[in-house]
């Protein structure tokens, strides 16, 4: 689990590997990731954007932007969070991503990057 607050806004990471979904015999590997974002500001804020950089061990880099999280633009009030689980495919067993939010406090429209925690993901057989 990896987490890192960025002006009030704490957002968590756990990954894993899904291998009912992944054939590394042609190189497709396939993991899902679970995100806690959690609002511990005085500030209601909404998530606007989203900005990834996903690696694999080739040295390849995909960058991923777009509107808000899997279609959604939450909006937090101080002590709310949402949670959301999406996932990303490599030709690598091993890979990592990172990557920021867009957020806007509303009470005078202000935006923020919110850093997302680089995080690994591995194929569980890698680490023996």
């Amino acid at each position: 689990m990896d987490t890192k607050t960025t002006e009030g806004v704490k957002v968590t990471v756990t990954a894993n590997y899904l291998p009912d979904y992944s054939s590394p015999v042609q190189q497709h590997y396939v993991f899902a990731y679970k995100i806690h974002i959690e609002n511990t500001s005085e500030f209601t804020v909404k998530l606007l954007r989203r900005h990834w950089f996903i690696h694999d061990a080739t040295g390849t880099v995909r960058e991923v932007e777009g509107e808000g999280v899997v279609g959604q633009q939450p909006v937090l009030e101080s002590g709310e969070s949402h949670e959301y689980v999406s996932g990303c495919n490599l030709k690598t067993g091993i890979g990592k991503m990172r990557g920021t939010y867009l957020m806007e406090r509303l009470v005078d429209g202000r935006q923020f990057k919110v850093t997302i925690p680089e995080f690994v993901l591995i194929v569980p057989y890698k680490l023996n």
